[in-house]
């Protein structure tokens, strides 16, 4: 009995461990399970998870790759283990990658249109009008855009893109046949440069005087280049009438003539370049300098002008006549050819300052007193007439080779330009811009041919001489050159006939010379 009952008991033990799983098993299956949903919460709502099994697996296709490569191998993968450990979830899970990120430096709110106040002193320059007070910041950057390659003269060769780079060498490429066939039929510079002058800073280089080889003894009086030729002209009150040649290195005497007890005051080229007319202080004589044949005449006295002196005058443009400035407001239209008065017109008061209009069919004047005057060339009748604004004492004035504009200088030594179209019209113009540089009398103004510069000067002081930015009215920060002087000062100004050189006639007797680097040609 005794053994009996210990052999049934033990089958029943065995039968137990037998119909009862084994517990080591059952808790690798149930941590096996919730592993599982762990990682399938995971993959659906934490993508940090994907992020980190990207960084370690790589993606999906470089996995496969990877495997069947150990495969082969015959080393142990992933692959040899149990398809039943893994769950389709869980393999979603860790291959499913987030290929698409959002760089961290982008912001939604940077797609908001937010706009700019423009009238801050920073950013007034790049407004357009008045009515632009507010912009977007993406104008605003286009603007910023536009300002830079207008100032470097188009988009520099670091911002292009390859694609673009790759283009233009094409593109060059199919037109070097023809610019070569345009080369070898034209002379000229062909160095290009930027459609319009940048402001703030003009490019310049100081050259040796223009007179140089030949100072004056005394005061000049007179700088002016040839219409034509790489030449020019100083004289003064040393009696004198000097031309140059302008290479800008040693600028070599041509020529020199002496006028006996007369000190220049004025002497201007005709506009064919080949006479100079040049008159003096206290007499009606004038001479006429002929260098097509190398002589001096003499002009004593011409019907019809009752002046007592002919000091002041100007050339005009189509070269046909002078425009004498005499006294009580009077001026005087003597033809070249007969010397002689053809008509005449007055003002009220005395003159200040003359100009011929772009094309010569108009006159503009203004008086002491302020006033402005235009007048018609073959009718000789008034035009227009209207007031300075603010001036009370007109000294200079000038006129802008484009039709364009009309500066007017007073004794405070501000500036006003005008547009011409407007002084046509109106009765009471208001300037585009008053230019309060100068501290004393305005006393020459000139623009150069491009109208791009107005160069404004005062003979009262030294280094009281300016280049104003046109058409946005602001003085070039680094003429002139404070850090010693050059100037002095300057009584006329001049501009080569492509702006390439500026040249001023100081109290010293030199005639200081600037190579202008933005233009190429003389």
């Amino acid at each position: 009995m005794d053994k009996v009952g210990i052999h049934s008991r033990k089958g029943r033990e065995t039968m137990k461990r037998v119909s009862e799983p084994e517990p080591d098993y059952e808790q690798e299956v149930l941590k096996r399970h919730k592993n599982a949903q762990a990682v399938t919460v995971l993959g659906e709502e934490d993508a940090s998870v994907k992020l980190l099994e990207y960084l370690v697996f790589g993606a999906e296709d470089d996995l496969v790759e990877r495997l069947v490569e150990d495969r082969e191998d015959g080393g142990a993968t992933l692959l040899d283990d149990d398809d039943s450990s893994k769950s389709d979830v869980e393999d979603e899970a860790r291959l499913t990658v987030q290929t698409t990120r959002t760089a961290v430096w982008e912001d939604d709110n940077d797609d908001l249109e937010e706009e700019v106040d423009m009238t801050h002193r920073f950013r007034r320059d790049l407004t357009k009008s008045d009515a632009e007070a507010k912009m977007s910041k993406q104008k605003l950057q286009q603007r910023m855009k536009e300002q830079f390659q207008k100032a470097m003269g188009g988009m520099p060769s670091w911002a292009e893109s390859k694609v673009r780079k790759k283009n233009k060498k094409k593109d060059d490429s199919d037109d070097e046949d023809e610019d070569g066939d345009d080369l070898m039929r034209k002379t000229g510079n062909f160095v290009g440069s930027s459609d319009s002058l940048p402001k703030g800073i003009i490019r310049m280089k100081k050259c040796l005087d223009a007179n140089n080889d030949r100072p004056s003894e005394d005061r000049l009086t007179t700088v002016q280049f040839h219409p034509s030729a790489q030449v020019v002209m100083t004289a003064g009150l040393d009696q004198s009438i000097s031309l140059f040649q302008v290479d800008g290195k040693t600028n070599p005497k041509i020529q020199s003539i002496h006028l006996e007890k007369f000190p220049v005051h004025k002497a201007q080229f005709s506009v064919d370049g080949e006479q100079v007319v040049a008159t003096s202080f206290r007499n009606k004589l004038f001479y006429i300098y002929d260098m097509m044949e190398g002589k001096v005449i003499p002009v004593h006295t011409v019907r019809g002008l009752r002046e007592q002196r002919v000091k002041e005058f100007e050339v005009s443009p189509d070269g046909e006549s002078l425009l004498l400035t005499g006294t009580s407001g009077y001026l005087h239209v003597l033809t070249m050819k007969t010397k002689e008065v053809v008509n005449s017109m007055k003002i009220n008061g005395n003159i200040a300052g003359v100009a011929f209009s772009h094309d010569g069919s108009k006159v503009f004047t203004n008086s002491e007193e302020g006033e402005v005057y235009i007048w018609d060339m073959r009718s000789s009748k008034c035009l227009n007439r209207f007031t300075d604004d603010g001036c009370v004492s007109g000294t200079s004035m000038a006129a802008s080779k484009n039709g364009q504009y009309l500066a007017c200088g007073s004794a405070a030594g501000v500036v006003n330009v005008y547009s011409q179209e407007e002084c046509m019209r109106q009765n009471n113009p208001k300037p585009l811009k008053a230019i309060m540089n100068l501290v004393t009398s305005a006393t020459f103004l000139r623009f150069n041919p491009t109208s791009e510069i107005l160069a404004i000067a005062s003979r009262a002081d030294d280094e009281a001489a300016r280049l104003v930015h046109i058409p946005s009215f602001t003085v070039f920060s680094n003429f002139p050159m404070f850090q010693r002087k050059t100037i002095y000062r300057a009584h006329r100004m001049d501009f080569s006939p492509n702006s390439g050189f500026f040249s001023l006639a100081n109290n010293k007797g030199h005639a200081p010379l600037f190579r202008l680097l933005h233009y190429k040609n003389f």
